[in-house]
């Protein structure tokens, strides 16, 4: 996945909350909706998570140093933690609590026919947000679902605005149909239930972003098939007689380390190992170019693969 793809999606994303809490604020100004309120904070929750994730983008550009060896790639998995554990259990907390005080303390909901074309324009522009991460996310999810690319990927802007598009449109459609339902019934309690309904929907997202941000905090290994390419890559250079150990981290969402020790012949030279570890090296950044920092570290053919 490219890091433009991902800022693309962010921006787009970012430019639809936006308008649409300016519009659901008025909304709820003017009809006193409970669940217009928390898709209000719910749209500002995003549009905070999405300036996070660009702040993050920026930070992590800066370059290694001498505090810093891998340099600050992973600021960005730190920013999109954060993302999941403020902005959505905030909003989702803040969500169910007026839901809940609406259900308990119900009221009708005035001038409804604003709150509804409100959340319908809402939904087509969220809609249009969500297609901009589909089509960025099909372009770096190679065969994978979107739920295993969510699940795999380690670079998290796409995931993050996949599932709070998804959220933003399920959500809606919660604020609609409470804010319908109780203007056909008279009945203020079901605006309430919406509400509540869209706080446990954040909630939810946020557990699901916790998981997947937390594996990429602690530092993942390469993909199956990055790890595969890797290997084949060294078996390939002629030095290598087999490969006994391979491992990888993450060390940013577009650079990978890689330690290996490699099995020799026992009859190389010292000149030749060092000038067949260059070209090993060579070779393994040719094939998989996330390899940013590789360590190879030569021992004697012993026959293990």
């Amino acid at each position: 996945m490219s890091t433009e793809g991902g800022t693309r999606a962010v921006i787009a994303a970012l430019f639809a909350n936006v308008g649409i809490a300016v519009s659901k604020f008025v909304a709820f100004a003017v009809t006193g909706s409970t669940s217009m309120l928390s898709e209000a904070i719910h749209s500002v929750a995003d549009s905070l998570n999405q300036i996070l994730l660009l702040i993050g983008g920026k930070h992590a550009r800066r370059a290694a140093n001498e505090n810093f060896h891998f340099g600050y790639g992973r600021v960005r998995y730190v920013y999109a933690f954060v993302v999941a554990i403020v902005l959505f259990c905030v909003g989702g907390i803040y969500s169910i609590y007026e839901g809940w005080h609406k259900w308990s303390h119900p009221h009708p909901v005035e001038e409804a026919n604003i709150a509804i074309a409100v959340l319908l324009v809402a939904i087509v522009l969220e809609s249009l947000s969500f297609r901009t991460a589909i089509k960025e996310a099909n372009i770096a999810r190679g065969k994978r679902s979107l739920v295993r690319f969510i699940k795999d990927a380690r670079q998290p802007e796409l995931p993050v605005i996949l599932l709070e598009d998804f959220g933003a449109l399920i959500g809606l459609v919660m604020a609609l149909g409470g804010v319908v339902t109780a203007q056909v019934t008279g009945d203020g309690k079901w605006d309430g239930l919406g509400a509540l309904a869209i706080g446990s929907l954040l909630i939810v997202i946020a557990i699901v972003l916790i998981i997947e941000m937390s594996g990429m905090l602690v530092g993942e290994a390469a993909l199956p098939e990055e790890v595969d390419a890797v290997a084949k890559a060294l078996k390939s250079a002629p030095l290598v007689g087999s490969l006994i150990h391979l491992r990888t981290l993450h060390v940013g969402p577009e650079d990978l380390l890689v330690a290996a020790k490699v099995g020799i012949a026992s009859h190389v030279t010292a000149e030749q190992i060092v000038q067949g570890i260059d070209e090993a090296e060579k070779i393994l950044r040719a094939s998989v170019p996330t390899a940013t920092y590789v360590f190879i570290e030569p021992d004697f053919d012993r026959g293990q693969a």
